[in-house]
């Protein structure tokens, strides 16, 4: 089996433009991101392949895959229900994928808000209730190192057990996600610059697959595909697991303060 996950950071969402921003609880995408939604519709390579489409239950993850991905009524540009049977909706929610820190910003909605806003375009039944406590120290979504490890590694097995079942040769998903998550599931920590927590750009999207097409491997560990790197980097050469590993560390380090 062939699988390819073409990971996605939401677009533009309102608690990007300022620091004050960031107090406002699951905010929503500001009209850039659509705009961001809408590059990604009509950039993208592989649409016509895509298998399903997975996201983090948060408002602007979910609406960056319906704007990106889902079906979407050209007149009003706005997501619709998915009357073309092609298998992308509902969308599948998965909290692991949400977002790293405790801030208002970061911290997602109760499920029954959700289910109303969205209806039958997102399947919310891996999403518990709650999944929202971010501060509990028996919390599983606490913004600790080891539980942020401990999910992202959840993530990436349920989107090869996903795969898995979907009968195919070749698969594509597309996951969105977060920019400050993204790290913990690729395990790539290049590119993040000083004062920022991710080197990935909104709406910017990478391709992996997983480094065990066996399917054997416990961590389901990925790495990104060869033509995803030179298109964004060119020939630059990539990390070793040493210097990787420097940055796990430093960037870690700095998460735990």
């Amino acid at each position: 089996m062939n699988v390819t996950i073409h990971l996605v950071r939401h677009a533009q969402g309102f608690h990007n433009l300022s620091y004050e921003n960031e107090s406002i609880p699951d905010p929503l995408l500001t009209d850039f991101g659509k705009k961001q939604c809408a590059n990604v519709r009509n950039n993208f390579h592989s649409h016509e392949k895509l298998t399903c489409l997975v996201s983090s239950p948060m408002r602007r993850t979910i609406y960056t895959g319906l704007y990106s991905f889902g079906p979407y009524d050209p007149a009003s540009a706005m997501p619709v229900e998915d009357d073309k049977g092609d298998g992308l909706l509902p969308v599948i929610a998965i909290p692991e994928l949400q977002e790293v820190s405790d801030s208002p910003c970061d911290t997602g909605s109760a499920v029954p808000v959700l289910a109303k806003e969205f209806g039958s375009r997102v399947d919310f039944s891996r999403v518990p209730d709650g999944w929202t406590d971010k501060v509990s120290s028996e919390s599983p979504w606490e913004p600790r190192v080891g539980k942020l490890e401990a999910r992202a590694r959840t993530a990436r097995l349920f989107l090869r057990e996903l795969a898995a079942k979907s009968g195919k040769e070749e698969v594509h998903i597309a996951a969105v996600t977060h920019g400050g998550f993204l790290h913990f599931l690729t395990d790539d920590w290049h590119g993040i610059e000083p004062n920022r927590a991710t080197g990935w750009e909104n709406c910017e999207y990478r391709s992996y697959r997983f480094v065990d097409p066996s399917g054997q491997d416990p961590g389901a560990l990925l790495q990104e595909t060869e033509e995803s790197w030179k298109a964004r980097l060119g020939d630059k050469r990539r990390l070793g697991e040493e210097e990787q590993a420097e940055l796990r560390r430093m960037h870690q380090r700095e998460l735990a303060r």
